[in-house]
């Protein structure tokens, strides 16, 4: 927690934020839109999502909130709530669980702005109504919509990252900007969104520029088959060995990045990075990446692949199904036709 700032004449707005990177990364339009308001905007994050606020200029502050992944937690939230009294005229909660939204209930902020949900109602002072899972707008138009204004078709995330710090984590991998290519092989949610090692193994022996392998540490071991499988002196393989801020500034300065739907993704889109972005269980309807230069491959919209996908999407983790299809059926060749075009 950082210390309590001083008090200015502007409103003061204290923002919930998501606990995934990629929800992290839809939710600039929103915030874009409270700071031309003339709102001071303090973000409160789960630390390992936090980085992703630090590349949006309109944030004035950041606080790492301790909590951790479960629980309610409720003493910790108490003791964040007590330390936030009197400091903001609104909040706005992000999440749709109960316990996102107690720390502005206790923290005593008058005016509390969220969706429906998890019996919110006595806790929310505006509350809207949560869209149906079959009607649900896309997730940035969602986010935007708690700012009040009605039209946000056109909203698109917009990150900026330092140049100070691009270049620092180039030179500590000896790269230069635009001299390679991203893979994000991961995908948190599950296999069915991830596009198999084989393919992104035999895509980067066919690419002519270094590819760097960005992810977790639980993604470091289907990175490491992606290495292994590709030619020894083509894949630096960083998986578990980079900060967040630091895989934002790699991304930041890629030619290009091919990812599946996950964060990083997200992270590609708000750069404005050319990509390419492999969809299987889930959908580009909902999530997409909102990049001029983005490339979707979703086998469920292409008439021509048979027979038709009629299990997409599933928004399962694993294939129901046992095949993958929507996946495996991909090939590096049309990622490859993809990344000319993008």
């Amino acid at each position: 927690m950082n210390s309590r700032p001083e008090r200015d004449q502007s409103s003061h707005s204290l923002i919930i934020a998501p606990q995934w990177i990629g929800d992290a990364v839809m939710t600039e339009p929103l915030l874009r839109r409270l700071a031309a308001k003339g709102e001071r905007l303090t973000v409160a994050a789960l630390p390992w999502v936090a980085p992703v606020f630090r590349a949006m200029p309109q944030v004035a502050r950041i606080i790492d909130v301790p909590f951790a992944h479960g629980g309610l937690q409720f003493s910790a939230r108490r003791r964040v709530a007590r330390e936030l009294q009197g400091q903001f005229d609104s909040a706005y909660i992000l999440p749709n669980s109960l316990k996102s939204a107690l720390v502005p209930w206790w923290a005593g902020i008058s005016r509390r702005v969220g969706y429906l949900g998890e019996a919110r109602v006595g806790v929310l002072t505006h509350r809207l109504k949560n869209p149906p899972k079959d009607k649900r707008p896309p997730m940035v138009a969602l986010y935007s919509a708690l700012s009040g204004d009605t039209d946000h078709a056109a909203d698109r995330p917009q990150l900026v990252w330092p140049q100070d710090l691009q270049q620092q984590v180039l030179a500590q991998h000896g790269l230069a900007a635009q001299g390679y290519l991203v893979f994000a092989p991961g995908a948190e949610y599950g296999p069915a969104k991830r596009w198999p090692t084989a393919h992104f193994a035999a895509l980067a022996a066919q690419v002519n520029v270094p590819v760097l392998l960005l992810g977790s540490a639980k993604e470091a071991s289907f990175c490491e088959d992606i290495a292994t499988g590709a030619p020894a002196d083509r894949v630096l393989n960083l998986a578990g060995q980079t900060s967040l801020a630091d895989a934002l500034g790699l991304i930041a300065s890629a030619r290009a990045v091919v990812s599946n739907d996950s964060g990083l993704m997200h992270v590609a889109a708000g750069f404005g990075v050319p990509q390419v972005a492999v969809f299987g269980s889930s959908s580009p309807h909902h999530t997409p990446p909102l990049n001029a230069r983005a490339q979707v491959l979703w086998l469920k919209n292409d008439a021509a692949y048979q027979p038709p996908l009629d299990c997409a999407p599933c928004f399962e983790r694993e294939c129901p199904l046992g095949h993958t299809r929507c996946l495996n059926d991909v090939l590096p060749e049309r990622v490859i036709q993809a990344l000319a075009r993008a």
